[in-house]
C-alpha cells in the first residue's frame, strides 16, 4: 500500500513537470510565432529593404579626368591606370599588425606607412585608404593568392593624373592632390547633385588650371549595382550607368616656346608673359623655378616638400601671376602715353638731363649720373631719360597719374582664367589712405611722387599686367582679358566650346599718340639700350628696357652689384612688341637680380620672337650663353623649332 502511494506522488510530481515543460514550449512556440508576425508581416518592408541594401552595393565608378593639350595638341596632362593596395579600417582590426603582416607580401616602405598613418586620421573609418600605389602584376598576383589572410584589404585599379612633361609649364598647369578636411568640407555645402559628381573622388584640382577648371576636368560619376557575397566581394553586375569623361581643355599656349623661356631662365628667378594683343591668347606664361607636379598626385613625401616649401627661391610661387616687382623703365613708355592724354607734356617738349634731378633737397639720380643733355619725348624713351619722366611726374602729381594709368590695367586683376591674381599696386593718395593706419603714414608726400615716374617707388606690378598693358599699346587701345584656354570640348558628344568672349571696351588712345610711343620703342632696339640684342633682326620690333631696384639704397650710396648678396641685385626687366606694323605678340619678362634688362631679360625676349615670327631656336651653344646671362648678341646657327626639346 504504502508503495503504491509513493509511485502515485511519482507520477503526479512527473506529470507537474511534463505540463511545465509543455508550457514553457508553448510558450516558446508562442514567441517564436509572435517574432514571426513581427518580422515577416510587421516589418516586411522594412526588413526587405535593408535585406536587399546588404545584398547589392551602390559603388560609384569615378570618371576619367579631362586632358589638358597645348595649342598644337601636345598632351599636358593626362591619365594612367594602375592598381593600388587599399585598406577599409572599419573592417580590418588592428591596422599596424595588419600592415606588418602586408609587409611580408608586398613591399610598404616608410613613406607609404607615414602617408596611410596621415590619410587615416584625416578621413572616416568606412572609407578605404590607398596603403601603397602602383603595385606591379607581381605584386598583385602575390596578393591575390593570400587575400583570405587579410580582411578589410583589396587590390583595386585606380586612375592616376601624369604631367608627362614634368617641370615645363608646372605653375600654368598646377597639379591635383587628395582632397583634404577643409575641401571636404567645402564639398558638403555644394548642392546635393554636385556633392554626388564627387562620391568615390579623392582628388581635386589644387593649383593652376587644373584648379580653375576643376569642373570641367572633373566628368561626371556614373554608379554599378553589384550583388556581393556575405563577405561583401562582388558578385555579379546588376546595372550600371557609366561615368562621363572630363572635357579637354585646348590651350592658347605654345608648350614648345614655353619650354624654350624655361629653359633659357636656367636656374635663375623670374617670370615672362606673352600674349597676343589681337585676342588675349596667353602664348607662354612662365614662372621660375618650377616643380614636378606629378609630386603632388599621389601626396607628396616629407622631404621634398621640405624641399619646394623652405628654399629661399619660392619654387611654388607663381611670379607671373603673384610676383608684383616695380616695372622699373618699362614703365616710361606708359608715362609718355600719360602725359600725351593729359596733355601736360608735347611730343616736342625738350627736358634738359642733367644727370640729376633734385626735388626739397634730395637727389633723384639717373644711369650713373651721366647726363643725356636736352630730351624731348622720343629721345627720352629711346635712351631712358630719367630726369624727363622725374620732371614729368611732379608736374602730374600722383592722382593724374594713376587717372591716366589705371585704364591700361596697372594695379588691378586682368581677369585671367586662373584663380589667385595680384592685384599689385598703382598709388594714389585715396590708395595710400587705405594701405596704411597711422595719419602719418596716410599723409602723400609731394617727394614720394618723383620716384613713381620711373617705375619705382610703391608702383609694384606683375607680369601679367605690365604684358596686358603693352598689348593694348600694341593694338593701338583694343583690350582683351588674358585667357589660357582657348577651347573646351566634350568628349562624349565632340561638342567643342570656346569661352566667354575676351574683348573689353577699348581705350580711346589717339593713334598719333601711339605711333610716337611705338616708334620711340622701335628706336630702342636701334639706336638705344636693346640695339645690340636686336641687330640683324629680319622683322622690326619694339621694347623698352628697364632695370628695378630689389632694396633701396642710401642717398649717399653708389649702387655696386658685386658687394651686394645675389637676392638684393637690380631686376632684369624687358617689354616688347613685334612685328610693328602689326604686332601678333607683346610680352612682359623679369629675371630677379640679373641687372640692366638688356643683359638678361631682352635676349629672352628676341629669342621669343625669333621663334613666333621665324620659326628658330638658337643653338646649343647660344642657349647656353643666354642661361648664363653672358648673350646679348643676335642668334648664331639657328635650328628650327621642330628641334627643340621639350624634355630636359
Amino acid at each position: 500500500m504504502t508503495e503504491l502511494k509513493d509511485l502515485e506522488r511519482e507520477l503526479g510530481r512527473f506529470r507537474g513537470r511534463l505540463l511545465a515543460a509543455a508550457a514553457f514550449v508553448l510558450l516558446a512556440f508562442a514567441l517564436l510565432a509572435l517574432r514571426l508576425v513581427q518580422l515577416q508581416v510587421l516589418r516586411h518592408d522594412e526588413l526587405a529593404t535593408q535585406a536587399e541594401v546588404n545584398r547589392i552595393a551602390v559603388v560609384p565608378v569615378v570618371p576619367n579626368r579631362g586632358l589638358i593639350v597645348d595649342r598644337n595638341g601636345i598632351v599636358l596632362a593626362t591619365n594612367y591606370s594602375a592598381y593600388t593596395l587599399e585598406i577599409t579600417p572599419s573592417r580590418a582590426g588592428a591596422i599596424e599588425p595588419l600592415i606588418d603582416e602586408l609587409a611580408q607580401v608586398v613591399e610598404i616602405g616608410p613613406r607609404d606607412r607615414r602617408r596611410f598613418r596621415r590619410l587615416l586620421e584625416e578621413s572616416k573609418s568606412f572609407e578605404s585608404l590607398p596603403l601603397r600605389s602602383r603595385l606591379s602584376e607581381e605584386e598583385v598576383a602575390r596578393f591575390t593568392v593570400q587575400r583570405f589572410r587579410f580582411p578589410g584589404v583589396e587590390i583595386k585599379a585606380r586612375l592616376f593624373r601624369h604631367y608627362p612633361l614634368g617641370e615645363v609649364g608646372s605653375h600654368l598647369l598646377g597639379y591635383i592632390g587628395r582632397i583634404n578636411p577643409a575641401e571636404k568640407k567645402a564639398i558638403e555645402d555644394w548642392p546635393d547633385e554636385e556633392q554626388a559628381n564627387y562620391r568615390g573622388t579623392d582628388h581635386i584640382g589644387k593649383l593652376g588650371l587644373e584648379q580653375a577648371y576643376e569642373r570641367e576636368l572633373h566628368g561626371s560619376t556614373g554608379f554599378a549595382e553589384v550583388e556581393t557575397s556575405a563577405a561583401g566581394r562582388p558578385v555579379r553586375l546588376l546595372r550600371s550607368q557609366g561615368a562621363t569623361p572630363g572635357k579637354t581643355l585646348t590651350l592658347s599656349v605654345d608648350i614648345r616656346l614655353q619650354a624654350l623661356v624655361e629653359q633659357m631662365f636656367g636656374d635663375r628667378r623670374g617670370a615672362l608673359v606673352a600674349l597676343d594683343p589681337r585676342n588675349g591668347e596667353v602664348l607662354a606664361f612662365v614662372s621660375k623655378p618650377t616643380f614636378d607636379p606629378n609630386l603632388f598626385v599621389d601626396g607628396i613625401d616629407v622631404e621634398n616638400w621640405k624641399a619646394l616649401n623652405e628654399s629661399i627661391d619660392k619654387p611654388l610661387l607663381n611670379r607671373a601671376l603673384r610676383g608684383t616687382y616695380p616695372p622699373g623703365s618699362t614703365f616710361k613708355p606708359f608715362m609718355a602715353m600719360a602725359a600725351l592724354g593729359s596733355g601736360k607734356r608735347a611730343p616736342d617738349t625738350v627736358i634738359n638731363d642733367g644727370g640729376s634731378y633734385t626735388f626739397g633737397g634730395h637727389v633723384f639720380r639717373s644711369h650713373g649720373d651721366v647726363g643725356l643733355g636736352p630730351v624731348d619725348m622720343t629721345r627720352s624713351i629711346v635712351k631712358s631719360s630719367n630726369v624727363y619722366y622725374y620732371s614729368l611726374a611732379n608736374e602730374m602729381g600722383v592722382d593724374l597719374m594713376h587717372e591716366m594709368l589705371s585704364p591700361f590695367g596697372f594695379g588691378q586683376l586682368t581677369g585671367i582664367d586662373l584663380d589667385g591674381e595680384a592685384a599689385g599696386v598703382l598709388p594714389s593718395t585715396a590708395w595710400k589712405r587705405r594701405a596704411y593706419r597711422k595719419p602719418e603714414q596716410q599723409r602723400w608726400y609731394a617727394g614720394e611722387t618723383i620716384s613713381l615716374g620711373i617705375g619705382q617707388g610703391y608702383n609694384h606690378f606683375t607680369m601679367l599686367q605690365l604684358a596686358s598693358a603693352t598689348a593694348t599699346l600694341a593694338a593701338g587701345g583694343a583690350r582683351f582679358r588674358p585667357h589660357l584656354v582657348r577651347e573646351i570640348e566634350d568628349m562624349a558628344t565632340q561638342a567643342r566650346q570656346a569661352p566667354a568672349s575676351p574683348a573689353l571696351p577699348p581705350l580711346p588712345l589717339k593713334p598719333e599718340h601711339v605711333a610716337l610711343v611705338l616708334n620711340a620703342m622701335y628706336g630702342v632696339t636701334q639706336e638705344g639700350t636693346a640695339t645690340r640684342v636686336f641687330a640683324g633682326a629680319p622683322y622690326r620690333s619694339g621694347g623698352k628696357t628697364g632695370t628695378a631696384q630689389a632694396v633701396g639704397i642710401r642717398q649717399s650710396e653708389r649702387y655696386n652689384a658685386a658687394r651686394l648678396e645675389e637676392h638684393k641685385r637690380d631686376h632684369s626687366l624687358y617689354i616688347a612688341l613685334a612685328p610693328l606694323e602689326a604686332p601678333t605678340v607683346a610680352l612682359a619678362i623679369v629675371v630677379e637680380n640679373a641687372g640692366f634688362g638688356a643683359a638678361a631679360a631682352a635676349p629672352i625676349a628676341r629669342r621669343v620672337f625669333d621663334y613666333l615670327l621665324l620659326g628658330q631656336v638658337p643653338s646649343e651653344e647660344d642657349m647656353a650663353a643666354t642661361r648664363a646671362g653672358r648673350s646679348a648678341a643676335p642668334i648664331g646657327t639657328p635650328r628650327r623649332a621642330e628641334e627643340l626639346a621639350l624634355l630636359p
